[in-house]
């Protein structure tokens, strides 16, 4: 069989075989396609808050995913080109090989599939978790709901008992997901030492540091001593629990527990300037590209999330952990006022 018959065969191979087909290159053979960085994941790195959303992802035919034209893979400096996969509330199942529907779109892991072969892929991106047992979005609800009545007990009470057991439960779904995205790579035709593998925590949204009096009007429902325990140990916690996650999965893991620190809602009194996360936000315009459809979650599923601001730093964070070759590291805010990879 001549060479140029075997590259037909070879790729026709390849085109027909799906996810289970994986043909390296030729050795030698010189991979001219444009590189690309890929994220994955839920909300946080999707660029919820941030703004400037995709078209069709704005509850277009239900599709809520909000994916920011400034998120923070767009803000990397790592390839010619950079792809957007999450989803807001996506959980690990979603980002997994499973055949799971979310927001209308299906499995991120397939999907990245194609997108590895169009492109040569030199880093994966990944922060998910918090939609699964830990239940984020939720939780805050709930801290919301406890502020709303001073005669109630704290949100905390309940979640310090049970916050380690959602925790546990979490992990392995994340590193489910974590192995369905090498196998994805894999049925892309990399190996591993090909491309880096990445995993993020979370940035605290709210901090107890916050006008005692006026938090709440500023945007911030939330009982100081609830928004202290979320900084000071939940989020921590969850940022271990990961770390933990990404260890046994053996990919990279990039803390983002303290990237908001200082920035966080509210941190500001009355005024947003400076402020990385999103304080609680109602939406009205949502009305107009998902109609009835928004009323209700979607009105506010902006709040407490990282803004454009915030995924310009973090996207830089993450271009310097990637180049600087390390296991892990954690982003910090430097005297320059912006976030470093600090290992």
């Amino acid at each position: 069989m001549s060479r140029k018959l075997w590259a037909a065969v070879t790729g026709a191979l390849v085109l027909a075989g799906g996810a289970l087909v994986t043909v390296p290159l030729t050795a030698g053979a010189v991979d001219d396609r444009p590189t690309a960085v890929v994220s994955l994941g839920d909300s946080a790195m999707s660029g919820e808050g941030a703004g400037s959303y995709e078209d069709g992802t704005e509850g277009e035919n239900g599709n809520w995913c909000h994916r920011s034209t400034v998120a923070m893979v767009h803000r990397t400096r790592l390839a010619d080109r950079t792809v957007n996969l999450a989803c807001s509330g996506a959980d690990s199942a979603n980002v997994s090989l499973a055949d799971t529907v979310h927001y209308t779109e299906g499995s991120q892991a397939r999907r990245l599939i194609d997108i590895a072969r169009q492109y040569r892929v030199t880093a994966v991106v990944v922060q998910v978790g918090a939609n699964d047992d830990p239940r984020f979005a939720d939780t805050m609800v709930d801290c919301v709901i406890a502020w709303a009545n001073p005669f109630g007990p704290a949100c905390r009470t309940a979640l310090e008992r049970e916050w380690p057991g959602r925790l546990a439960a979490m992990a392995p779904k994340v590193e489910t997901a974590l192995r369905d995205v090498r196998a994805a790579m894999s049925a892309a035709g990399y190996a591993n030492g090909q491309y880096d593998l990445v995993l993020t925590s979370y940035a605290s949204p709210v901090t107890e540091r916050m006008d005692r009096i006026l938090h709440g009007p500023q945007g911030c429902p939330l009982r100081l001593a609830d928004a202290g325990y979320g900084r000071t140990v939940a989020v921590p916690q969850l940022s271990e629990a990961l770390r933990g996650a990404a260890s046994r999965a053996g990919v990279k893991f990039l803390d983002f527990s303290r990237a908001t620190e200082n920035r966080e809602g509210c941190s500001k009194g009355a005024t947003t300037s400076g402020e990385w996360q999103r304080r609680l936000t109602v939406d009205p315009y949502a009305l107009i590209n998902g109609g009835l459809d928004a009323i209700g979650l979607h009105l506010a599923q902006q709040s407490f999330h990282p803004n454009a601001a915030a995924h310009e730093q973090l996207g830089n964070c993450i271009t310097e952990f990637v180049t600087s070759g390390a296991g892990s590291a954690r982003c910090l805010e430097g005297a320059d006022g912006r976030l470093h990879a600090v290992q």
